[in-house]
């Protein structure tokens, strides 16, 4: 009896939102899509954040994943740009927790390790190394695609193991691992 699931990858963000698709049957990958959501054009945060939210919905109702791998914000210098990364990470968790669907978070250095074996790759490097595994015909000339494919690999190549980050499987779960940060 062969087992499938899918797996939606997601490196968010309010300029460019990336993302990428595999199917895993039995113990192997397939890749299915990678896309970006360009939201460059837009001035309204709250109207990007809306956008990242739909277009993740429709993603989960298009393609039914499993599960959803999200790249984790990088401690960047900016606050503002942070709170915005954040914000995008946030409405984009909400729309698959929102459908029951279970989300883990892996920092941008595991993604990295996990698809290069070296945790401080650069994302032309982390979008070659896919290219063969995946044997993808060409790369998007944008990167962002490549890194939400990333983290879905990523995911499935930490499957089965006890610690992948930080996991949530509703809204519930979500504010029980929360607790310290809502007021």
């Amino acid at each position: 009896m062969s087992s499938e699931k899918i797996i939606l990858g997601i490196d968010p963000g309010t300029t460019i939102m990336g993302f990428g698709i595999i199917k895993v049957v039995n113990k192997s990958m397939e890749f299915v899509q990678l896309n970006e959501l360009h939201l460059k054009k837009y001035d309204d945060h709250y109207l990007k954040l809306k956008l990242i939210f739909e277009r993740t919905v429709e993603l989960i109702d298009s393609f039914n994943p499993d599960e959803i791998a999200i790249e984790a914000p990088f401690f960047g210098k900016n606050v503002q740009s942070m709170l915005k990364l954040g914000r995008a990470q946030g409405v984009a968790m909400a729309a698959g927790l929102s459908r029951e669907i279970p989300i883990t978070e892996y920092s941008p250095k595991k993604i990295k390790m996990a698809i290069t074996g070296n945790g401080n790759a650069s994302k032309e490097q982390v979008a070659k190394m896919l290219q063969s595994l995946l044997q993808l015909k060409s790369l998007p000339k944008n990167l962002d695609a490549t890194d939400g494919l990333a983290a879905a690999v990523c995911h499935f190549y930490n499957a089965g193991r006890v610690s992948v980050g930080k996991s949530y499987s509703g809204w519930s779960a979500f504010v029980k691992q929360n607790q310290g940060k809502i007021g």
